[in-house]
């Protein structure tokens, strides 16, 4: 129905219709199939490649000024991600002197409950050495489990120029697919990224793969898409506050300068809710049950940040005009939250009917 002059021509979202599905979507849903065994995502690359410090840098809060401190990797680290129903999976975090043909390293254990395997190469070294490693870990991966979402972070890229950014993935696209074209392997798909921890390139990147991981994406796309086109907003993320990891947007193209905008605003946010706040430690962050900021920028522009859960945030971009019809926006925000936790709901009930009972 639309609403009166106040509110101009946009429409409220008096509900997300009944019949829509909140489901699974196509694709099972590993969480659902295997509770005790959370899909995993996989760290690899060589020796002082930056894949702890990523991992330090994205979900842990570790300033990447810190990281030089960190020691090379010895053994596999398993870190567990619980920030939401949506973000729930371990990252493995393997050393870069691994031997896959070493009779311990258990190839069927490791590669089958795999969702995703990151492959991080130091784009400031001879990365030559990197592309065969990067050959055999992808070839061997995708023998015991073919279904894997293959992930080449070009890491490092801060000490490179744009040209020479550029260069760099054409070089390594180019002798990474040939190579598996050569092998006979050319059914693999690769997905490069640039990516530096000092700067919010790596977030994108980190955003990326875990959407691949998540059955109900287009379900929560779909509903940003219908939120938006009834409230005037020209982009939305749904952001997991704890990693800056955004595990949705509509479907319009994602500017990098806009996702930053929303990433610096949830840390001030986070930065003011500690002090004034009534504080909820988030993995040392604190984030209130009613979290909601407005940012009115000097281009006319405002950002909009509402709380949707406890580990949940909404940050939208509108221009002032239609920030006009604030209400408007508070009242189909209201309604997408409702939808959301419908989504929360169904994945919830999968997960306790595939619990096995006594």
């Amino acid at each position: 129905m639309s609403y009166d002059d106040r509110y101009g021509s946009y429409n409220v979202v008096d509900s997300f219709p009944e019949d829509y599905d909140y489901g699974h979507g196509d694709e099972e849903d590993p969480a659902v199939a295997s509770p005790e065994n959370k899909p995993r995502i996989l760290l690899m690359g060589l020796r002082r490649s930056g894949k702890s410090s990523i991992q330090k840098v994205v979900f842990h809060k570790m300033s990447p000024n810190e990281t030089l401190f960190l020691e090379s990797t010895s053994k596999i680290i398993k870190d567990d991600i619980n920030n939401s129903s949506f973000v729930q999976f371990q990252i493995w975090d393997f050393p870069g002197q691994i031997d896959f043909f070493d009779p311990t390293f258990d190839s069927e254990n490791i590669f089958s409950g795999c969702g995703a395997l990151i492959f991080v190469i130091d784009s400031q070294d001879d990365y030559r050495e990197a592309l065969i490693k990067l050959h055999q870990t992808v070839t061997r991966a995708y023998q015991v489990n073919p279904n894997i979402k293959f992930e080449v972070f070009i890491h490092k890229v801060d000490g490179l120029s744009d040209d020479r950014k550029i260069e760099t993935q054409r070089d390594i696209h180019q002798c990474a697919t040939d190579e598996l074209i050569n092998a006979g392997m050319d059914g693999i798909h690769l997905s490069f990224y640039l990516t530096s921890i000092y700067d919010h390139s790596i977030f994108e990147a980190f955003s990326k793969v875990v959407q691949k991981l998540i059955p109900q994406l287009p379900t929560l796309e779909n509903l940003l898409n219908i939120l938006i086109s009834h409230s005037g907003i020209e982009k939305a993320f749904l952001f997991d506050v704890v990693s800056k990891i955004y595990i949705a947007t509509d479907s319009s193209p994602v500017d990098m300068q806009t996702y930053e905008l929303c990433c610096d605003m949830i840390d001030v946010v986070i930065d003011v809710s500690c002090i004034y706040g009534i504080q909820e430690e988030i993995d040392s962050a604190a984030y209130d049950t009613k979290s909601s900021s407005i940012i009115k920028l000097n281009n006319s522009t405002v950002l909009y940040l509402r709380e949707v859960n406890r580990y949940l945030a909404l940050v939208c971009l509108l221009r002032e005009e239609s920030f006009s019809k604030q209400g408007l926006i508070d009242y189909n925000f209201y309604r997408f939250r409702d939808a959301i936790q419908k989504v929360f709901e169904v994945r919830q009930q999968a997960l306790l009917a595939s619990k096995p009972t006594d």
